[in-house]
């Protein structure tokens, strides 16, 4: 394999109904940082698949795309496993990306493993973490694997995509890199990485990719689309978050929490232990098997703070921690510290919110 032939670093910039995913702009965020380490002309692109889509290239140009690959079918209107990985597949083995990132998301989960494994490349999931590196890795290899590096170039070992994970139940971090083939590939947890600032009237190019899609390649026909109804909960896109624990005691807990959150127009999260009694939906769940986020405030109340929610939410600004246990792992993330009875606190904090 020639890595010289591969360029520019991809975003999969997923959207929905004709909205982009936050986490396709914090992709296109971490792109444009990457791709300036990997040279100053290589170039951050934007993937937008779908139908009656390209009026969001402007969007994409704003948060820092420098190209916008448009891949623009009818077949395309509704995501289909069949369909979405075969023209990503197809553009991907024509303009040959040096590096595409997806968003952690159902879909992207979904999409990202059979295109790797269509291009016999890797694949590295849920990444918390992406880096250049400066290291050889060729030396390193070669000195710890039995593997044949032939064909490999050392000029090349510079660009090599480090990314970090959690690993074994994210009791430590390990850090992955794809060596021998090309692209290397990442889903990125949504609410990890930072979006750049929207800059109004950029420009940028546009390649209208041809899809080359019929019906005979898609295996799956989408007949209806239902969508439930139920209270939405961005968690992602929060300034504000109060989460609840085991430590709210039961389910009824979790209405001061949601009075808390309102007072102060922040959003209901929640942790695993109490996703898993039944007290609130997973929707509202934060950690390592939930949602990643990074409000300018957390409130976490009741909640230990086991390993797998503090690699969910430790990024915050600021952690207010609240908990009856003075030895609770929470206090050692956490920028405030309030031991004591939450049933009494929180309604002291809301009406001391409520004064100004």
């Amino acid at each position: 394999m020639n890595f010289n032939e591969y360029r520019d670093v991809w975003v999969y910039t997923e959207q929905r109904n004709g909205k982009l995913l936050n986490v396709a702009l914090e992709l296109l965020g971490e792109g444009h940082r990457l791709s300036r380490e990997i040279s100053p002309d290589t170039k951050v692109c934007a993937v937008l698949v779908g139908h009656g889509v390209e009026k969001l290239t402007e969007e994409l140009y704003a948060y820092g795309a420098d190209t916008v690959y448009l891949i623009d079918e009818p077949l395309l209107k509704h995501y289909t496993t069949d369909g979405y990985a075969k023209v990503m597949t197809d553009a991907i083995h024509t303009y040959k990306p040096e590096i595409v990132l997806f968003g952690a998301t159902h879909i992207g989960r979904d999409l990202a493993p059979r295109i790797a494994a269509r291009l016999d490349t890797g694949l590295t999931a849920d990444c918390t973490r992406l880096d250049i590196s400066t290291a050889n890795y060729m030396d390193y290899l070669e000195a710890n694997t039995t593997a044949s590096l032939t064909g490999l170039n050392r000029e090349d070992d510079s660009k090599a995509l480090k990314q970090t994970r959690p690993a074994f139940g994210g009791n430590l971090m390990a850090t992955i890199v794809c060596p021998k083939t090309r692209p290397q590939m990442s889903t990125v947890r949504p609410g990890v990485m930072s979006k750049l600032e929207p800059v109004k009237e950029a420009k940028g190019e546009l390649v209208k990719v041809d899809a080359r899609l019929t019906e005979q390649d898609i295996h799956v026909k989408v007949v209806e689309v239902v969508r439930e109804a139920k209270e939405l909960v961005s968690l992602t896109d929060a300034e504000i978050i109060c989460s609840g624990g085991r430590g709210v005691g039961d389910a009824s807990g979790f209405e001061l929490i949601s009075e808390f959150a309102k007072k102060v127009d922040g959003v209901v999260g929640a942790s695993r232990a109490a996703v898993d009694l039944g007290w609130m939906d997973h929707s509202h769940q934060v950690g390592q098997t939930g949602t990643t986020v990074k409000p300018k405030i957390y409130f976490a109340c009741g909640i230990s703070g086991a390993i797998q929610h503090l690699a969910g939410m430790q990024r915050s600004d600021i952690i207010v921690a609240i908990n009856k246990d003075p030895d609770a792992p929470i206090f050692q993330v956490a920028d405030y510290a309030i031991v004591g009875d939450l049933k009494k606190i929180i309604p002291e904090i809301i009406q001391q919110w409520d004064v100004q």
